[in-house]
This record gives C-alpha cells, sequence and structure tokens, in this order.
C-alpha cells in the first residue's frame, strides 16, 4: 500500500515541477522562493487525497492543476506561518525557513504568488475544459482557503494564544485552519469527478474528520516526538503559548480521539461505491504518524 500511496506523491511532485519552471531574469529570487518551499518535501496528503477521491468517484482525466493549486496554497500558508509576525518559526520540514534563505518581504511575496498561481491554474483549466464542476472546485477552495476558512482559524489561533479557551474554540481554530483544506481536498475529488451528492458529501465528511485527527495527533507530536523526526523544532505550541488538545486530554485520551475520529471517517467511505482502500490507509497511516 505504501507503495502505491508514494506513486501518488510523486505523481504530484511532478505536476508542481512543470508548474513552476526554473526562471531567469528580473524574476529569478520570486521563483527561487516559491520553489523552495514548494519543493521541500512534505507528505503531499491534500493532493493525493483529491486524486484518491476523485478516482474513487470514477474520474478518469487530468486535475493535475487542481492538485497543484492545493498544494500551492498549503505551502504559502506554511511559509507565512513560519514568519517572525506569525509563529516565528527558523526550521521547517528539517530545511532552514523560506524567510530565513530569502528574508521577510521575499517570503511574503512568494506566499502571495503561491496564492495567486494557484487561482491561476484552476481558472485557466476550467476555461480550456468549459466546464462547471471545474468552476466549483475553484470555488470550494477559495472559501476554504480564505475569510471562511484557512484564515478564519489562524486569526482565532492568534487572537487565543496567551488566553484560557475553552474546548468548543479549539475545536472552531482546527476546524478552519487544519480541516478546512483537508475536507476541501476530498471534496474537491468528488466534485471534479462527478460524483452523487451523496458522494460529495460522504467524502467531504471524511475529510473532515482526518482533519481533526490530522490536528489531534499534531499536538500530540509538538509534545513527544523530537526536533529530527518532526523536521522543526518541537514544542513550538508551547513556546507561542497556543492551546492546543494536550490543553484539556492526556496524550492517551487524544489518542483515544483521534482513533474515534478515523473511524468515522472510514464509516464515511461506506456511501462511496469505487475504490477507497487507498483513502481507508492514508487516514490509519495519519494517526500512526512520527512526523
Amino acid at each position: 500500500m505504501k507503495d502505491d500511496i508514494t506513486k501518488y506523491q510523486k505523481l504530484v511532485d511532478e505536476c508542481l515541477k512543470a508548474a513552476l519552471p526554473v526562471q531567469t531574469g528580473h524574476f529569478k529570487v520570486l521563483y527561487e522562493a516559491m520553489s523552495y518551499s514548494l519543493s521541500a518535501g512534505g507528505k503531499r496528503i491534500r493532493p493525493v487525497l483529491m486524486q484518491l477521491a476523485y478516482e474513487a468517484v470514477g474520474g478518469d482525466e487530468d486535475i493535475s492543476a487542481y492538485l497543484c493549486a492545493i498544494e500551492m496554497i498549503h505551502t504559502y500558508s506554511l511559509i507565512h506561518d513560519d514568519l517572525p509576525a506569525m509563529d516565528n518559526d527558523d526550521i521547517r520540514r528539517g530545511k532552514p525557513t523560506n524567510h530565513i534563505v530569502f528574508g521577510e518581504a521575499t517570503a511574503i511575496l512568494a506566499g502571495d504568488a503561491l496564492l495567486t498561481e494557484a487561482f491561476h491554474y484552476m481558472l485557466e483549466d476550467a476555461i480550456k475544459y468549459g466546464a462547471i464542476n471545474r468552476v466549483s472546485a475553484a470555488c470550494i477552495l477559495a472559501k476554504a482557503s480564505g475569510a471562511k476558512g484557512m484564515i478564519a482559524g489562524q486569526i482565532l489561533d492568534m487572537a487565543s494564544e496567551n488566553k484560557e479557551i475553552d474546548l468548543i474554540t479549539l475545536e472552531e481554530i482546527h476546524l478552519h485552519k487544519t480541516g478546512a483544506l483537508i475536507a476541501a481536498a476530498t471534496k474537491m475529488g468528488g466534485i471534479l469527478g462527478k460524483g452523487s451528492s451523496k458522494e460529495v458529501e460522504a467524502l467531504e465528511n471524511y475529510g473532515r474528520y482526518i482533519g481533526k485527527a490530522f490536528q489531534v495527533i499534531d499536538d500530540i507530536l509538538d509534545e513527544i516526538s523530537t526536533d529530527k523526526e518532526l523536521g522543526k523544532p518541537i514544542k513550538s505550541d508551547q513556546k507561542n503559548h497556543k492551546n492546543t488538545y494536550l490543553s484539556f486530554y492526556t496524550v492517551e485520551e487524544c489518542y483515544q480521539r483521534a482513533n474515534d475520529l478515523t473511524n468515522k471517517a472510514l464509516d464515511s467511505l461506506e456511501m462511496i461505491k469505487g475504490n477507497t482502500v487507498l483513502l481507508k490507509e492514508i487516514a490509519i497511516e495519519l494517526i500512526n504518524r512520527r512526523n
């Protein structure tokens, strides 16, 4: 199964490489900064989930523009998260963060460029195919990335630093900051593959559940992992005085919560008629990961 997932990760890497060719001249440094973070590794979870959801409902065309777009948006968010005004991190995926290498101004602009290029690729593709479902997919990602999605989660997360918050507020943060893009990935796959309304809803629910489980495990690993294993400094949540699931539960209780959420995700896939073996495999792998 792992080899099959790796195959999809390589597909995404190839799409991203083609999307950002090497540039020379005046704009060289911008493309270098964009490519630096985009090619820094990572699991490519969001685009892989999108492709698998797409195939599960019978999709068999090229959706590389959307795979690139969601990874570009995820990467832009990481570049900005690492900035001194946000989490002020120096290491990401075992490498110096973007602003450490290129400076703050270039890092900000590289993030802005990745966000904008994401929509350029999707809308150019939608025009090429003249397909409303492709426009709908771009709209889903826009909502998940913006003031009603990821950005909403980020602003609430920052506003909650150095404060005691309740569990409902913590859930709200992670529903938007982490969960929105993951749920968008699987929903977009269903929309692009022209799945039924029930299949699209089931895929979105699956994404929402594994998004929550993903964040629970992230909170655990930030506490118990090592810098080398995690690829970035551990205990950064403590450093930034952030609330996490460990503010409310023990490590054992967090693992149980992640397992419960994963089981709900697996149950959601029962509505899908196509092959969901790798979607199930990823859900299980996410709660057993070490980085």
